[in-house]
Formats: structure tokens, sequence, C-alpha cells
């Protein structure tokens, strides 16, 4: 709990504690508003959100429910229910300064917490936790696993080159172990990161990071009253008796259900003419007045469109689809000004070119400001630094300024399957990529080289959008937090994407304005289109799929759904090295906890 705010609001509650005699006598009840958090928070709404409602909320939804419990329903406290929830430390940063910021007392519950979970309930005013609840705060631990010797094992040989010391994407495959660089990099990310994680604990319960870390020592694997005993819940309570333990003793509060995501339609689906209705509906996505706009760009880095899934699932940014935005938002005249909300670990060097490119246009018609979620890595940085400002949050991850990029040799593989490759080339270069030949000495050179250009052409945009940053100390593939990053001149602020919203309003005079989020929402007949257009091509929902594989499946339960979210824009973004030779991509680290 915030230890600034929690003496009024106990003295608030003493008072309520004493009035059962004054609420016997007629006292209106406490109203107490219940917002329940499932799942993951998506970054944008879904484009069918209106007609169907949110299926989860956005994170934008929720920190707008949180910030504006109070006045829409005249609430006395607010408690905000983790209910098998899986939030990124981002999520937590957002949505915890979203709970600091209102002027009534803010409860966070759940029936087991993990660190996320604590680190949420920080911000609280009061934390509690059903009793005999489970709670799990053990350090940090990360694992990475490193195939050079399993692929040659089996006959495959990884020529993959980076640019960049520190970059470190192409160690998982080519060594068998990390680099000194790879360690020092990935070693003063996982510093940065547990630094983080006490601070936040030991700034929100009051108490020095020394107890934090002795209370990690007992709460590794621990039930609700070790962690009430550590300090770092509030109380242990059973579910039916939580209304009193927020309001007080015999205060009968009044529950009010605090909704964040979008409603559905009035459609009544178990009408056949309202469901041909619904294939003719258009959304209502027409701007009124000044707006500002926040444009997702969430998933890995791609030519083409924009897909909700990409080869092992997740979202993917495609190119074309941005740039067919930008060009929208630039045309529109009640949009103001524009921020890009970046969450990506990068992917096609070209794309994010293509997209720097766009956002550099908008800049000359309109203010384009960034705001980092839980990463902007190499090309999601790439395209950041065409912006004008850049917002990060403390936990997020920027920089991996370098070019990984190769081809993986299948020769000694098909010896062993006893298959005759026999290729056929005309012209030059025509078998760089030829699966059953590496590559000699003089084409690596080839290759390094054009890598290096692509390198250079980064650093050259970095240095322009980020004047005086000084790239020795950020470049080469090191990775940062927000805090870090911010002093590094690698970002402006430190700041949410509510932070980065309301003050380029400010900056740009905006009085009154709108928050829109685009990709804006489609009509049922566009989706049917787009997904029955394409379905046996090339762009085709089950084209490439890996992510129904049994092995696949088997990963992702292996590591739960938290892991694989981080994991998957990573694997879509190496997927690109089946296509194209050079990417701008962060590695992917398996994190457990």
């Amino acid at each position: 709990m915030r230890t600034t705010r929690t003496l009024s609001f106990l003295a608030a509650g003493l008072l309520v504690a004493s009035a059962g005699t004054t609420q016997a006598m007629g006292q209106a009840r406490e109203r107490v508003g219940l917002l329940e958090i499932t799942g993951t928070p998506a970054e944008a709404p879904s484009p069918l959100a209106w007609l169907f409602g949110e299926e989860e909320p956005t994170l934008s939804g929720l920190v707008a429910a949180i910030e504006g419990a109070k006045d829409e329903h005249n609430l006395d406290h607010l408690v905000v229910r983790r209910k098998d929830s899986a939030l990124s430390w981002a999520h937590v940063d957002e949505l915890g300064q979203a709970s600091e910021s209102v002027d009534i007392p803010v409860t966070v519950f759940a029936e087991q917490m993990g660190p996320t979970d604590l680190m949420l309930a920080s911000y609280a005013d009061l934390s509690m936790i059903q009793a005999a609840g489970d709670v799990s705060l053990p350090g940090l631990y990360m694992e990475e696993m490193f195939m050079a010797d399993t692929l040659d094992w089996v006959g495959l040989n990884a020529q993959m080159i980076q640019v960049g010391d520190y970059k470190g994407a192409n160690e998982q495959m080519s060594r068998s172990g990390p680099s000194e660089a790879w360690n020092e990099n990935i070693d003063g990310l996982l510093d940065s990161l547990y630094g983080h994680m006490v601070g936040t604990l030991a700034q929100g319960e009051g108490m020095t990071s020394a107890k934090v870390e002795k209370a990690m020592e007992t709460l590794w694997m621990a039930n609700a009253e070790d962690a009430v005993a550590a300090g770092l819940v509030d109380a242990a309570v059973d579910l039916p008796d939580l209304g009193e333990a927020v309001a007080g003793k015999g205060s009968n509060p009044r529950w009010i259900t605090v909704s964040a995501g979008a409603d559905a339609s009035e459609f009544d689906t178990s009408n056949p003419f309202a469901m041909l209705q619904m294939l003719t509906a258009e959304p209502e996505d027409e701007l009124t007045g000044p707006t500002i706009a926040v444009l997702h760009l969430t998933g890995s880095i791609m030519t083409g469109d924009s897909t909700t899934g990409g080869m092992f699932g997740g979202q993917t940014i495609g190119s074309r689809t941005v740039r067919n935005e930008l060009r929208k938002l630039g045309d529109n005249d009640m949009v103001q000004a524009v921020v890009l909300r970046i969450d990506s670990p990068g992917g096609s060097a070209t794309a994010s070119e293509i997209i720097w490119q766009g956002v550099k246009e908008l800049r000359q018609e309109k203010p384009v400001w960034v705001s980092v979620g839980n990463m902007a890595a190499s090309g999601g940085y790439y395209i950041a630094v065409g912006g004008e400002k850049i917002y990060a949050n403390e936990s997020s991850i920027l920089g991996s300024i370098g070019v990984v990029g190769g081809k993986i040799s299948m020769t000694e593989l098909y010896d062993t399957l006893k298959i005759n490759v026999v290729g056929r080339a005309r012209g030059p270069r025509a078998d760089m990529f030829a699966s059953a030949k590496a590559w000699d000495e003089q084409q690596i050179d080839i290759v390094r080289g054009k890598m290096t250009e692509v390198y250079n052409q980064f650093a050259g945009r970095v240095t322009d959008g980020r004047p005086g940053i000084d790239l020795s100390k950020t470049a080469e593939g090191r990775l940062f937090l927000g805090k870090d990053a911010a002093e590094l001149n690698m970002a402006d602020e430190v700041g949410t994407l509510d932070d980065a919203v309301q003050d380029l309003a400010a900056h740009i005079g905006l009085a009154a304005y709108d928050v829109r989020h685009f990709p804006g929402p489609k009509s049922l007949t566009e989706i049917l289109e787009e997904s029955l257009g394409g379905f046996m091509g090339a762009n085709s929902p089950l084209a490439g799929d890996a992510s129904a594989l049994p092995m696949v499946r088997a990963i992702r339960a292996a590591v739960g759904e938290q892991t694989w979210t981080q994991m998957v824009h990573s694997l879509n973004a190496f997927s690109l090295l089946r296509e194209e030779p050079v990417v701008l991509t962060a590695p992917s680290v398996v994190t457990f906890r």
C-alpha cells in the first residue's frame, strides 16, 4: 500500500466502523465498486467490439475504469480484483499509477498472489488476499537455450551473422553458450528488472529493499498469513467478508459493478433476421470533434498486411497496413495529433524502414509522439525514433540497436537422410540461400557487408531522432529498462500511455478532446472477407500456422500464458528468416518464476 495516503483512509475506516448505530438509523450505505481483471488485457480494442462487446477489456479500458470510477459511479471505495489474470510488468506500471491517481481508497484483492499481483497491490491503499490463499514471491530466474550443438548433431549448420557485439539474437542458434558481451547485456537487464521489482515493493509497502529480500526468502512458496506477517499484504480475508473488510465492520456496503469493456450491440442474436442485420451493420466510427489518435503497433514487424496471428499465433505489424492507417490519420482533419503505442521486439528491416518513413511523413502534418508498452526493441525502437517524443514505462524494454541475419544449411542432414538435392541456378548470387550449400567466406563477407549497411542506416535513424544520444553506450544491441533508457536519452519521459496522451494534448493546447484507438472497428462483412478471401492462400490463417502443432501447444501449456505471450512475438520475428536474410529483432529470453 502507498503509505502517504493510508492514514486518512484508515481514519475514514474507523469512522465507518463506529457508525453501526447511525447506519441503523438510515445512513446511506457505503458504495464499493468492484472491477474484475481476468485474462491478459489487450493493447487495442477488437475490431468487432462495437458489435459483440469485449471478450476481455483493453489496458486502456481498465485504466479509464479505475480513473473514472469515483465520478461515474459515485463510489466511496474501489476494489480491483485479480481473477485468473496474467499481467505483464508494463500492465502493472499503468494500472498501478491509475490506482494512485484516484482520490478514493483502492483495494487490490486476489485469491492467490504472485510477483505481479503483489507489485500491483503495492500501489493500492490496501491489499487483501483470500484467507489460506497461496503466495509466491521468488527472485527472478531466466533460462536461455543454446542449440548450436543440437543443430550440429542433427546435421544443420546455422550460419547466423549479427552486427552489434551485444545483440545476442544469433547466439542461441550459433553458439553452445553465451558470449561475454551478451552475458554483460542480459545480466545488466536482469539486474534492472530485479531492482525494479524489489524497488516497487519496497516503495509501496514502506520498507527497505533488504526487508523485501528477507521476505522473499519465506514467500517464495507460502500462504496468505505468511504474506501478512511479512508486511507485503495488509489482510487475509474470506471473500464473503470482503465488503466489511474494505468499508468497515458492520457497514453492509452496496456493491457496484465497474465495467471496463465495450458493451455489446443491442442485436438479438437469437433472431435470424437480427443476424442478417448484423452482416450489413456498419460501425459508427466517425470522428465528431478534436481527437488524439492512438495507433497500436503490436507484434513482430513484417512487410505486407498486419495479421492477428503469425506463424506462432499472436499479432503482426504489417508495413502496408500501418502506412495506410498513417495516411488516413494524416488526412482526417479531426485528428489533431497521434500517439504510436508500440509493443514489439522488431522484425523485418525493410518493413521497419517503410513504417519509419510513414511516421516521418505524418510528422510533417501533425505531432506524433510514442508510448512504449512492454517493449520497443530493435525494429520496434527503429519505428519509435521517428516520433517527436518517446514515453516508456519503468519496466518497458528499449534498445537492441543491431542487426541479425543468416540462413541454416541442411547439407549434413540431407546426407544423413540419403537425400540427394540437385540445385540449378542462373545469374549472379542465385544460390545464396540454397538449403544444401553453406556460405563460403566470400559470401559471408557479402552478407555481412549488406547487414552493416542496414545497421548504419538504423544507427543514423537513431541519431537523427535522438539528438545527442551516445551510441557508444546505447547501440550494438544493448537493452535497457525504461528508466535507464530515459537517462541515456533513448526516451524522453518515464510515463504511461495516459501520460503521453495528456501531455500531448497540453502541448498542442487541447482542453477538450476525444481519444480514439486505431486500427478502428470493422464491420462483420469486412472481417469475413479478410478471413475467407485468402482462406487457402499464402495469407490464409491456416498457411504456415505452427500454433496448432501439438509440440507448440505443449510448450505453450508448459510455460504458461504470460511467458508464451512474451515469447510469441520474438518467435514470429525469427520466422522471417525463412523469407528475409536480414531482420531487426531482439533475442527471446524465457523467464520462469
